[in-house]
């Protein structure tokens, strides 16, 4: 059974609620930073993708092949590649700038997503990344933990209890102060890759 997150219409129908209720500020706020060469990691059905900035030269990549088909109406001269966050098909040092939006609460193995974003990423490069993560306080993050597992089945993949801002840090990205934001459960940063990970400049 496919989850909520590779349904098209039903994905979409929830991002577009979402967004009128705030998400959409946040998304701007993370796009809008992106520079020169951009991948759009988990672009789903594109709606990073409408709202870069101009001149900015962007990729997206999907696991799914429904999303990308909606993303190749919304967005036409982008070029969208299928793949996997965990063994991204691009050079080292790639991109200036990976942009990701609610998508590493999905991705099977975040450590190695994240592994393979510093890999793609120019050394003055950046992270940035809109997220729903693990809740501070303990009653919710408790409900979390317990319906994490049916919610994941159900949506495809989603687990609401990560604590991805801590993983991104694990991974050894440093948060940048500017524009880092925290409301209930979401999260936006931008984040800049340990030096020396990867071959480019």
């Amino acid at each position: 059974m496919r989850g909520i997150e590779q349904i098209p219409w039903v994905y979409d129908a929830m991002c577009a609620v979402l967004e009128r209720l705030g998400l959409a500020r946040w998304r701007r706020w993370v796009v809008g930073g992106a520079r020169g060469r951009v991948l759009d990691l988990g672009c789903g059905t594109g709606r990073n993708l409408m709202v870069l900035p101009v001149g900015a030269r962007a990729i997206g990549l999907d696991p799914a092949r429904e999303p990308l088909e909606r993303a190749r109406r919304r967005a036409p001269s982008v070029p969208l590649v299928q793949g996997s966050a965990e063994a991204l098909p691009f050079r080292d040092g790639a991109f200036d700038t990976v942009v990701t939006g609610l998508v590493f609460c999905s991705v099977p193995r975040p450590e190695r997503g994240l592994a393979e974003v510093k890999r793609v990423l120019r050394a003055d490069g950046e992270l940035r990344m809109l997220e729903h993560v693990r809740s501070t306080t303990s009653w919710r993050a408790r409900m979390q933990d317990r319906i994490q597992p049916l919610w994941t089945r159900v949506s495809g993949g989603c687990h609401p209890n990560r604590d991805t801002e801590r993983a991104v840090e694990r991974a050894g990205f440093t948060i940048l102060a500017e524009g880092r934001r925290a409301q209930k459960n979401l999260r936006r940063f931008a984040a800049r890759p340990p030096a020396g990970t990867s071959g480019a400049r």
